[in-house]
């Protein structure tokens, strides 16, 4: 299953909602220091209801010791400046999906540290500014999922 890296997070909710939204699919969350919060927040707690303990949950200093950790794997990197549509790449089960502080997106040189073809982006109506983090991160793992045929899923059909 894709994880989902969220550098520098800066707002609780989104992050809660991640540690749901990981815990309900199997997928792991890994976040790059520096937060902007404490996952000990309510605001976190509280978003995150009672997935925490279900929810695999990975913090890193920077983020040279979470590509260390995750060596090998596929960075894909989400951003309002990405050169490919999100629905027009073939995702793996080890790839990671990374997201930028919900104020300012990716800088420049993470996005530079990967690939052109890995820079990804969801359509959005013109004139739009961006995403909600949390909604853009469900919408790409859910499309990784679904190429994956949802497995580990215990779909019902």
């Amino acid at each position: 299953m894709p994880s989902i890296m969220l550098f520098e997070p800066e707002i609780p909710p989104n992050t809660g909602n991640l540690i749901r939204l990981c815990a309900n699919t199997g997928s792991s969350l890994h976040l790059v220091e520096p937060l902007g919060f404490s996952l000990e927040e309510r605001a976190v707690r509280r978003a995150g209801l009672d997935y925490h303990q279900l929810a695999c949950v990975h913090r890193h200093r920077d983020l040279e010791a979470a590509r260390a950790a995750l060596a090998g794997r596929r960075l894909l990197a989400f951003s309002t400046r990405g050169t490919r549509r999100y629905d027009q790449v073939a995702y793996r089960g080890d790839d990671v999906l990374v997201f930028g502080p919900e104020t300012r997106g990716l800088p420049e040189e993470v996005l530079d540290s990967v690939p052109d073809d890995q820079r990804l982006y969801l359509p959005m109506a013109p004139g739009s500014r961006s995403l909600n983090l949390a909604n853009a991160a469900a919408v790409a793992l859910f499309e990784a999922w679904r190429q994956l045929g949802f497995l580990g899923s215990g779909e019902r059909r």
